[in-house]
This record gives structure tokens, C-alpha cells and sequence, in this order.
């Protein structure tokens, strides 16, 4: 180990990620890659910590730095700040290095050579500090890189420049920022082979704009990765599921430029084609093999990884020549308390105007007042508080960014390093707006008001108070502010029903796993109340649209990224009548709860323009919003053709099942259980009404106090039924959750539930907290039993 500690250079292969401190987190993970995984590396060496305090020391470098950061008066003045820092960097890259320091450099480089078996090799040399890359301070983007390099003087003159980065305006700010003495920062420089790059990019094991952990993000452009890392080139997004390994989203940009290598060294920027600058910079086959790798190193290295990768133009293959832990969401950092500083209302989210679309690249939500600047040379003119809207958000900015309430850029990736700083300081950020419509800087002015919903990537005119300013979370009876109660996690996930919208906020801190029901009746009887078909003759459908997605999307944005489910509306014609103008369009039934309700209506040529409003007010949620997580449910399907006949019309809408979109359907019908096997093929799961269930099993009407006694949602032909369907659902990878009263009321009943292996129950916001403890007791005692083989035994046969 002392060889080690006191090595100038040390090879990949003699590197693990727990040597940070010889050679920083960049090259001991790209040693860690080389030495214990598969993963294809471009081989290479690093200099070490003890080489770069070697230099710094036989140069005195060191004290001359110390005596220039001294006399820093404010690290807020950008000038002053560009100007001590460009001083530090002369005595750095002016600084002879030590003979032998410099020899053992080249000898290494012509090693490299032999290894390759490439006479004068190109290499690609990167700095990698020793506080760069850690979970807990990250210096990521902060110092430099040199591609295309080639030839021994010209290596060492690059390492050299590798130091000098430690002291960009930048990276000193930052570590000012955070506090870290520049004394404590070693850099390493990674010399490694240079990959010809036909595309490139950046990829995380994690969504870095949510959160969602089952998804790994590629970002990818033609050329060289650093016009990614500039926000130079809006990349293509890819987004696979890690489990599936499919690829459930695909967004490609127009990569008008690419940055590529020169023949004699160096990179020159050029026009991509027109045909090839739409086309994908993957196949569709090289962003699965990406995602396999990403899960590999993330299973490698116990966390979630940020790794930049390149494909070589020689053979197609693809190179690994980053990895590092993602500092953001490993730490669970969920973002900052937004409070809105513009001065002009928007009440609702459907009364404002969507001006600006981009990616979401740091999540939050704020408003404030547009400062645009389209030069670096006028950031002095920026003030706290402010929106900034700029070309690209580069990290050189990062004085303006801290002041900013929100950032919004023409260009860049969600992946790009600005995009990472604005995480670590918690300011929504929306990048690349102009693969998405419209360049902000082409549509917003100096001194617009304007709300940045950067969880979803839309900017809206004026501050819309229902985005901004949400209720405050209330404290629940029996709760004490600030003590945090402890849930275990559930293998069966409990969700909540709700109606009202306005209390979306007062419930989002349940420990729900999500809305397993949200009834769309509430907004029609509180806030419409008008029939939609008496406003579609009256010429104003766009009400229930708006109205709808308004509430809808209240409950969508409160619980993100959590899903929720919509059950679409689901009246008797009794409640219909009571809507204004209702009397024109409403039969009068003896008994409405087995008439005109449910599916039955929506393909009905009399209401089917009623319920296309519905799916309007959903895509509105969904695409105009970009509140993803909403899926919906189709209530009292009778019969199979009628489960046809709805998804067909909402197909024909646009919307269409998909990974992330999912349409449920009641099963509160005897032929919904009996023909499970028939409905499988229209949906992606069951919601079990039990009321409605047990009525139509039992045919008791369970609104009639004559038969009241006899109406049990546990009874053994109800438990049958339940049983039956979880069965084959399940079977054809369909879920089941329950919706109805009975699993608040009665925790056997729950615990029945749980030992049939249905995947959720949704309960009232009441019950949550105590469903959650009472099904984490449920699995434990059935993980005890199969252990002991000594649990209790039901005797009852829940087969049919």
C-alpha cells in the first residue's frame, strides 16, 4: 500500500473505487470497471493525489494560490472572481513540472502505446479530483477535459492544464459554496484511449428528473459527448424500464452540429446532414445493451450510477468512459419549499396559458418575474429571484443560477452538468425547449410573469396560484407536527380513494402508495354543475374539459410521482337528472343502479359526445399538463363487447394503453369475475367494488333496509368471487385491488385480501395509516408461518 500511496502513476487495473483518495472518483471507478466487472472500459492510467501535491509543492504553487484566494473580496462579483481565478491558472499551467514527474507521464503514455499495440496512440485525458464524484459533495462538471490528444509533451502539458482546472471560476465558486479549503481537493488525470465517437452520451440508473428509480434515462448526440455536457446539442431521451428492458419512452431531437475529432489531433465542430441530424444517434438495440450495462454497474456498486458512454464509429461498439454516483436522488433529496414572487394570479391551472415546453430537468415549482440574457458578459444584471432564461444554462452561470428561481434554456439535456448543479442547488430547471416547440428565449421578454412547472417541463403565463401555492399539509388527528412516524414497506400496496380535489394537499403526506380511486362525480356535483351534454348544447364543452382538468389534475400534481386512477364518471340517471339541464336528457328509471350508468353510456349515441369530453380533460392532464402518472378506470362493464366498445373509442381519442398509461375496469358484476379470462384482453387490471359486488351476488339491493341483514361483503360466495379473479388476472398479468368500504371496516377481511395475493386495497383517507401497519403485520405473520409451518389454518374453501 505504501508503493501505492506514493505512485505518480497507477494503471486501471490496479484501480478499485474504494482508491478515491490516490486517484479521485472518475478514475478509481473507471478502475473499478477495469478491474471487476465486464463492462467494456477504453484502457488507460491515472495520475495520482501524490503526483498532483508533488507538483504543486516542488512549484510552490500552492502558497501563490492561497495569497490570490485571500484577497477575494466577494465571490458574488463575477469579474473579480474571473479575473483571480485566470491568474491562479497561469501559475499552474506556467509552473515547470518536476523531471522525473514528467518522465514517468511519458513512459506511461508509451506503455499505453505498446498495450494498445498503436505507435503514438490519440487518448482522451479527463480531471478527476479526489473530493469529485462523492455522494455526499459532488464536483461534477467542475474541471476539465482534452480529447483527441496525442504525442508525450503534449500529454504532460495536458495534465498540467487537468490541475490548472481545479481553479475555473466554477470550481472555486463552488467549493466556496460548500466550503471546501482548495488544500483538501487533489486532482488525478485520466489518461485512458481515445474512443472515435460516431454518437455519444450521458445515462443515469435513475430518472433524475423524478425520482423513479425503475427507469434508466439515455441522453445521446452524434460526435464527442461534450456538446452533451455544454448543452451545446439538445440530446436524444431514451427512457428503458429495468425490468421489462423495454424501451417506454423515445424522444428525438434535431442535432443540427456535432463536435468530432480532427485526423491530427484535436476536435472541430460541423453541420451533421439534414437526414442524419433527425435520425436516432442509437439504435433502438444499443439503448437496451446501454441500459443492461447501467443496471449492471448499478447492481455493481449498490447505488444509483451517472455514467457517460461512447460508440465507436470503427466497429459500432460501445465504450463505457465514465461512472460515478448520482449525488442528487441517492441522497433523497426531494427539493426545496417554492413560494411564488410574481404578482400576477392565475387562480386555476386551465385558465392559464401554456407558453413554453422543454425537458424537466430539476424538479420544482416557482414563479417569478423572466430576466433574459443572451450573453454572459451582462449576468451582473441579474437578480435574486429572478426566472433566467438563457441559450444554455452552462456551469459557468453558476453565480446568476443561485440567485435564480427557476432556469429555462433554448438548448441542453436533462443529463447536461448545469442541469446536475441546479439539482445539487435545488432550483427547478427546464432545459432544451427548443426540441419542443419553441426557444424560450423566442417567446418569453424581460419581465413576463411566469410559472415554472419544471416537475413536468411547461412553463405557463402569469403565476398560477393553483401550481405555486398549494395548501398547506394538515397535521392528522393524533399526529404531532414533525414526529415522523415509521411504516414498514409493504409487499401489497395500500392506495387512497378520493373525491374531493381540494384536499388533495391535505392528504398527499399519508404514506398512500398512491390514488386507487379518485371519483370524477365530486368535481361534476361541486364545481361544474351543469349536464355536459345541456353545455354541449348550450356551445360551451370546453367547461367540462377545463373543469375537469383542473380538479383532476390538482389530485395528479399532489401525489406525483405516485399514480393515480380516475374512475370515469359513473352517475345513475337519478344523479344526472339533479345536474342543471338534466331533465332534458335523462330517462326516469325504477332502478337505476342496474340502468343507464357506467360503460353503458359512454358508446351510447346519445352520450357519447358527453364522455369524449372526459377523455379530452384526461389527455389534457396528461399530455397538455404532463402529469404522467394518471391512468383511469371504466366503471359497470356488463359485458365483454362492451368492454371493446369503450377502449376502441378511447383509442380512436388517443388513448391508448401503454407502459405508462393504464386503464383499469370495475369488477363489480358476476360476469365481470365470470369472464375474467375475456376482459384480461381489454385492460391492465381490476378494481373490485365490493358494495356493487356484493348486490348483485347476494341480489340484495344494498340501498333497502328491508334486506340489510343480509348484505356482507364477507360472505363466502363474495370471497369465492374475489379468489377467482385474482387467480386469473393474475394468470395473464393483470392486477386486482379493491376499492370498497370493506377492508377499513373490517381487518379480517383485509388480512383475507392479503393471503389471496391481491396487489393493492384502497381505502379512505382515515384508514391509510392504520391499513399500512395491519398489512405489514398480515405478511409478516404469513413470512412466519411458511418459515415455521406452525401458523393457524383456515379451513375455509375459497375455491369454486
Amino acid at each position: 500500500m505504501e508503493k501505492r500511496n506514493s505512485a505518480n502513476v497507477l494503471w486501471f487495473d490496479d484501480l478499485h473505487r474504494s482508491d478515491v483518495d490516490l486517484v479521485g472518483g472518475k478514475s478509481s471507478s473507471l478502475g473499478e470497471l477495469t478491474s471487476s466487472t465486464n463492462i467494456p472500459v477504453p484502457y488507460g492510467f491515472a495520475t495520482t493525489a501524490h503526483a498532483y501535491r508533488y507538483f504543486m509543492d516542488s512549484t510552490d504553487s500552492n502558497d501563490k494560490i492561497r495569497k490570490l484566494l485571500a484577497g477575494i473580496n466577494d465571490y458574488e462579483d463575477s469579474e473579480e472572481l474571473h479575473q483571480t481565478c485566470a491568474q491562479i491558472r497561469k501559475i499552474v499551467t506556467d509552473a515547470q513540472m518536476p523531471a522525473d514527474l514528467a518522465d514517468t507521464i511519458k513512459q506511461a503514455y508509451d506503455q499505453l502505446a505498446d498495450k494498445v499495440g498503436e505507435a503514438n496512440p490519440f487518448v482522451a485525458i479527463r480531471s478527476s479530483a479526489t473530493a469529485e464524484d462523492l455522494p455526499d459533495a459532488s464536483f461534477a462538471g467542475q474541471q476539465d477535459s482534452y480529447l483527441n490528444i496525442r504525442g508525450r509533451n503534449e500529454v504532460v502539458q495536458k495534465v498540467k492544464e487537468c490541475y490548472a482546472s481545479l481553479f475555473t471560476d466554477r470550481a472555486t465558486y463552488y467549493r466556496h459554496k460548500q466550503q471546501f479549503p482548495f488544500e483538501k481537493v487533489a486532482l488525478s488525470a485520466t489518461v485512458q484511449m481515445m474512443v472515435f465517437s460516431k454518437a455519444s452520451g450521458i445515462m443515469f440508473s435513475v430518472n433524475v428528473g423524478t425520482g423513479d428509480d425503475t427507469k434508466v434515462i439515455i441522453d445521446s448526440i452524434w460526435g464527442l459527448g461534450e456538446y452533451i455536457v455544454q448543452g451545446t446539442v439538445t440530446p436524444d431521451d431514451f427512457v428503458v424500464d429495468k425490468e421489462s428492458m423495454e424501451i417506454v419512452s423515445k424522444d428525438i431531437t434535431q442535432k443540427d452540429i456535432a463536435l468530432t475529432r480532427l485526423p491530427d489531433g484535436g476536435v472541430k465542430e460541423e453541420k451533421v446532414p439534414d437526414k442524419k441530424a433527425s435520425q436516432p444517434s442509437l439504435t433502438d438495440d444499443q439503448v437496451v445493451k446501454l441500459a443492461g450495462y447501467a443496471k449492471e454497474i448499478e447492481n455493481h456498486y449498490g447505488c444509483y450510477m451517472d455514467m457517460e458512454f461512447a460508440l465507436d464509429q470503427k466497429n459500432d461498439k460501445l465504450w463505457l468512459v465514465q461512472a460515478r454516483p448520482e449525488t442528487v436522488w441517492s441522497q433523497k433529496n426531494k427539493g426545496k419549499d417554492e413560494n411564488s414572487t410574481g404578482d400576477e394570479k392565475v387562480d386555476n391551472v386551465t385558465d392559464a396559458k401554456i407558453i413554453v415546453r422543454g425537458l424537466a430537468a430539476s424538479p420544482g415549482v416557482a414563479a417569478g418575474k423572466v430576466h433574459v440574457i443572451a450573453d454572459p458578459k451582462d449576468i451582473e444584471e441579474f437578480k435574486q429571484d429572478e426566472v433566467l432564461v438563457t441559450t444554455m444554462t452552462s456551469p459557468d452561470w453558476v453565480p446568476a443560477m443561485k440567485k435564480a428561481r427557476a432556469i429555462i434554456t433554448n438548448n441542453g439535456g436533462m443529463t447536461c452538468h448545469a442541469a446536475i448543479v441546479s439539482r445539487e442547488m435545488q432550483i427547478p430547471c427546464i432545459v432544451g425547449t427548443t426540441s419542443r416547440g419553441a426557444a424560450a428565449m423566442d417567446v418569453l421578454h424581460t419581465g413576463d410573469t411566469v410559472t415554472v412547472d419544471a416537475k413536468n417541463g411547461i412553463v405557463y403565463d402569469g403565476n398560477v396560484k393553483s401550481i405555486v401555492a398549494p395548501a398547506k399539509k394538515a397535521v392528522q388527528p393524533g399526529e404531532v407536527a414533525g414526529n415522523a412516524e415509521y411504516f414498514a414497506p409493504t409487499a401489497t400496496q395500500v392506495m387512497m380513494n378520493l373525491g374531493d380535489p381540494d384536499l388533495a394537499d391535505k392528504y398527499a403526506n399519508l404514506p398512500a402508495d398512491g390514488i386507487g380511486l379518485m371519483r370524477e362525480e365530486f368535481i361534476w356535483t361541486s364545481y361544474i354543475h351543469e349536464h355536459p351534454l345541456y353545455l354541449i348544447d348550450q356551445g360551451h364543452p370546453e367547461k367540462v374539459v377545463n373543469m375537469l382538468a383542473e380538479g383532476i389534475s390538482k389530485v395528479a400534481r399532489a401525489m406525483a410521482p405516485r399514480p393515480m386512477v380516475l374512475r370515469f364518471s359513473d352517475f345513475k340517471s337519478s344523479e344526472y337528472r339533479n345536474l342543471k339541464g338534466g331533465d332534458q336528457y335523462e330517462p326516469h328509471e325504477s332502478a337505476d343502479l342496474l340502468g343507464w350508468r357506467g360503460a353503458s353510456r359512454y358508446y351510447d349515441p346519445k352520450y357519447i359526445d358527453a364522455f369524449k369530453l372526459e377523455l379530452e380533460a384526461v389527455k389534457k392532464v396528461r399530455n397538455e399538463f404532463g402529469l404522467k402518472n394518471l391512468n383511469v378506470m371504466i366503471p359497470f362493464i356488463r359485458t365483454v363487447p362492451e368492454a371493446k366498445k369503450v377502449t376502441d373509442i378511447m383509442t380512436a381519442a388517443g388513448l391508448v394503453r401503454s407502459a405508462d398509461f393504464k386503464v383499469y375496469m370495475m369488477a363489480e358484476i358476476p360476469s365481470n369475475i365470470i369472464l375474467a379470462d375475456q376482459f384480461n384482453q381489454f385492460i391492465d387490471g381490476y378494481s373490485i367494488g365490493s358494495n356493487d359486488l356484493t348486490m348483485l351476488l347476494l341480489g340484495c339491493d344494498r340501498n333497502n333496509d328491508t334486506v340489510a341483514d343480509l348484505f356482507d361483503e364477507r360472505n363466502l360466495a363474495v370471497k369465492r368471487a374475489i379468489t377467482h379473479l385474482i387467480k386469473v388476472a393474475h394468470k395473464d398479468g393483470k392486477t386486482v385491488s379493491i376499492c370498497g368500504q370493506t377492508p377499513s371496516e373490517f381487518p379480517d377481511f383485509t388480512n383475507f385480501l392479503v393471503q389471496q395475493g391481491i396487489d393493492y386495497v384502497s381505502v379512505n383517507p382515515d384508514m391509510v395509516k392504520e391499513t399500512k401497519h395491519n398489512i405489514a403485520h398480515f405478511e409478516q405473520r404469513i413470512i412466519l408461518d411458511n418459515a415455521t409451518g406452525k401458523g393457524l389454518t383456515d379451513p375455509t374453501d375459497y375455491e369454486w
